[in-house]
C-alpha cells in the first residue's frame, strides 16, 4: 500500500498544508489495514521555502479541532516526488506540472478531487474568509474520500 503521500498546491501555504494536516488528524480515526501509519507531506510547485502557513487557514483548522502545528513551505522538487508513493494535487492542471518535473511519476499523480469528478480546490489565499471556509470544507471531504481508499 502507501507509506508516503505528498500533497501539492501552488505555494504550500494554504491548501496543501491544510490537506496534509487533515490527513494526519483524520487518519488516526480511520480503520487501518496497514500496520504502519501513512506519512503525509506537502510542497508547492512555486513555493518559496520557509514561509509560514496562511494564518486564516490555521485558525479555521483549529476551529475544526486540527492543531496546525508548525509548517514551513517548501518548493516541490524531483526527489520529493520520487520519494512519494502517491502524489495528490489540488488542481487537475498540476498533474502535468508534477509529471513534467519527474516524468517517472506518471501513474502516481492524481487530483485530490479525483473521486469527485476531478474537482479542483480553489485557492483562497488572500481572499475572503468565506472562500477559505469553502476550500477547507471541500478539502476535508476529499481527504476523507482518499482515506477510505488508501487506509
Amino acid at each position: 500500500m502507501f507509506a508516503n503521500v505528498l500533497i501539492v498546491c501552488h505555494a504550500n501555504v494554504c491548501r496543501s498544508p491544510a490537506a496534509e494536516m487533515l490527513f494526519k488528524a483524520r487518519q488516526r480515526a480511520a480503520p487501518r489495514s496497514q500496520a504502519a501509519p501513512i506519512a503525509f507531506h506537502s510542497a508547492g510547485l512555486r513555493a518559496m521555502n520557509g514561509h509560514a502557513m496562511d494564518p486564516v487557514m490555521q485558525r479555521l483548522l483549529a476551529e475544526q479541532g486540527v492543531a496546525p502545528g508548525i509548517h514551513y513551505s517548501r518548493r516541490l522538487d524531483r526527489q520529493l516526488v520520487r520519494n512519494a508513493d502517491l502524489v495528490l494535487v489540488t488542481e487537475r492542471a498540476q498533474v502535468s506540472d508534477v509529471e513534467a518535473l519527474d516524468p517517472a511519476s506518471r501513474g502516481k499523480v492524481y487530483p485530490l478531487g479525483k473521486w469527485e469528478a476531478d474537482s479542483d480546490v480553489a485557492d483562497p489565499h488572500g481572499g475572503a474568509e468565506t472562500a477559505y471556509r469553502e476550500s477547507l470544507v471541500l478539502i476535508e471531504h476529499l481527504v476523507m474520500g482518499w482515506l477510505k481508499k488508501i487506509c
